[in-house]
C-alpha cells in the first residue's frame, strides 16, 4: 500500500534552524546555501519550504534535504512560467546534490508571507511567516493515469481517485487538469501542496495546485503547478 504523510501547519514565533521539514521562514541548509535565481529577472527566487528526505517516507535518493523555491511577482509585474517544470521561475534544490539552475551562494532571502490586517491600513498587509509541521502518515491510493480511468465506470474512477484539497509528502499525485509527469520514468511525488488549505499565500494561479517531484534515480527534483 502506498503511503502518505499528511501536513499540518503550526505557525512558530522563533525561527527553526534545524535541517527538518518546514514551511517559510529561511532554509537550514546542509550544505553550502545554493539559492536559485529566476531566469527573467536574475533576483532570488522565494522560499517556500524544505522537506526531509527520509527514506521512511518512501523516497529513493541520495539527497537528504530538498529545498522548494519559485518567483514571486513583486510590485505588480507578471512573472510567467512558475507553472512550468523547465521555465527558469521554480526550483528544488537537493542537498547533497548539484543543480542545473543558476543558484547565488547567499544563505537568506525572499521567504513566505501571509496577508493580514495592520491598523491605519485599509489594504492586507504582507507579513512574513514560519510553519513547523506534523506529519500523519497514513494509506493513500495508488496511481492511476488518467487514460485508465477514462476507460472505467464513474463510480470506480472516483474509487482510485485522491484528494485534491490536501497537503502531503510521498504518496501518489492528484492532478487537478492532466497528467503531468516532469521526468520519464517511474517520477517519485516529494510534496503536493493545496492553494486553498496552506496557511500562506502561494500564487498557483486560480485555486491551483503545486507539485515537486524527484526523478526515478532521485537525482533531479523539478516543481509545476495546475490551476482550475
Amino acid at each position: 500500500m502506498t503511503k502518505k504523510q499528511v501536513i499540518e501547519f503550526t505557525e512558530t514565533d522563533s525561527p527553526i534552524t534545524e535541517p527538518v521539514t518546514k514551511f517559510g521562514g529561511q532554509p537550514v541548509w546542509i550544505d553550502e546555501p545554493a539559492w536559485p535565481l529566476s531566469r527573467e529577472s536574475g533576483n532570488q527566487m522565494r522560499f517556500i519550504g524544505q522537506v526531509e528526505l527520509r527514506e521512511e517516507y518512501g523516497f529513493t535518493t541520495p539527497a537528504k534535504m530538498a529545498y522548494l523555491f519559485m518567483t514571486e511577482e513583486e510590485d505588480d509585474s507578471f512573472v510567467d512560467g512558475t507553472y512550468e517544470p523547465d521555465g527558469g521561475e521554480n526550483a528544488v534544490i537537493l542537498q547533497p546534490g548539484t543543480s542545473r539552475t543558476p543558484t547565488t551562494n547567499k544563505a537568506d532571502g525572499p521567504t513566505l508571507f501571509k496577508m493580514v490586517q495592520v491598523e491605519r491600513k485599509d489594504r492586507l498587509q504582507k507579513q512574513t511567516c514560519e510553519f513547523a509541521v506534523k506529519l500523519i502518515e497514513t494509506d493513500d491510493i495508488k496511481f492511476v493515469s488518467e487514460d485508465d480511468r477514462f476507460k472505467m465506470s464513474e463510480k470506480d474512477a472516483a474509487a482510485v481517485t485522491g484528494k485534491l484539497d490536501e497537503n502531503k509528502i510521498g504518496g501518489s499525485p492528484v492532478f487537478m487538469q492532466g497528467d503531468e509527469f516532469p521526468f520519464e520514468g517511474q517520477c517519485q511525488l516529494l510534496v503536493q501542496l493545496d492553494s486553498c488549505s496552506v496557511p500562506f499565500s502561494i500564487n498557483f494561479g486560480d485555486a491551483g495546485v503545486g507539485y515537486a517531484f524527484l526523478s526515478e534515480d532521485g537525482m533531479e527534483a523539478k516543481f509545476l503547478w495546475q490551476c482550475g
